[in-house]
């Protein structure tokens, strides 16, 4: 049975989601402060932690940070705000996924199943050097792309760029990474060349230009390659 931390103040949602999770075969932690939720998981391992952004004693921002020193698990935020700078946040900080308020538990299950299926996923890629996001499928053995089922025709760069990505789905590469990892030198503040490709790789792969989902732009820091981006 998966165990699962619920940390959020307000005590009838938490119950509601709570029996919920318990009916359909959870074993449920509940918690109302983060400082609590953080002491709970630094000596047990819970599967996935639900985590509320707005909590009584610290935001769950930071909360999700500290988790992140010492828990590997999946950490999915609920939140109230319609910002995407609470998400960007939140995924820095090593969120997996975001739900907006209100929602219904049957939803939240359905997202708490994907995450815990993508752990599985992920198991695989990693014996067969491929990737599967949702609908995005990278082989690198095939250097090939399916996105949705139809097939994705990159570059070379282009391939090896977007399986650096996900290597590293989640995190954010800097461009001096991307350029260490890619073309072997330091990036020398001038040649756009990993823009443009990141560019074309957001029109091939379907992701909106203006607010991209899938790679990010984290202003001053680099890009972020978001797994979840691929569910829909």
């Amino acid at each position: 049975m998966n165990q699962l931390v619920i940390v959020e103040d307000d005590k009838r949602l938490a119950e509601l989601i709570g029996a919920f999770f318990e009916r359909s075969g959870f074993i449920i932690h509940l918690f109302e402060f983060g400082n609590d939720a953080i002491k709970y998981c630094q000596n047990n391992t819970p599967d996935i932690i639900i985590l509320d952004l707005n909590l009584p004693d610290v935001d769950g921002i930071s909360v999700c940070s500290r988790l992140r020193k010492f828990y590997q698990g999946r950490i999915l935020i609920l939140t109230a705000s319609a910002s995407d700078l609470d998400q960007i946040d939140g995924f820095e900080m090593g969120a997996d996924d975001f739900v907006k308020k209100p929602v219904e538990p049957r939803v939240l299950l359905a997202r708490i199943k994907a995450l815990l299926n993508r752990d599985r996923e992920l198991t695989n890629n990693r014996k067969s050097n491929s990737y599967k996001f949702g609908l995005l499928e990278i082989d690198k053995v095939s250097r090939t792309v399916v996105l949705k089922n139809h097939p994705i025709n990159l570059t070379s760069k282009e391939f090896d760029l977007l399986y650096l990505f996900a290597k590293n789905a989640g995190t954010t590469l800097s461009r001096d990474v991307l350029y260490q990892m890619l073309r072997g030198f330091d990036y020398d503040g001038v040649d756009r060349l990993i823009d443009i490709k990141i560019s074309r790789l957001r029109k091939k792969l379907k992701d909106n230009a203006t607010e991209p989902k899938g790679i990010k732009t984290i202003w001053g820091k680099g890009y972020l390659f978001v797994p979840t981006a691929w569910d829909e």
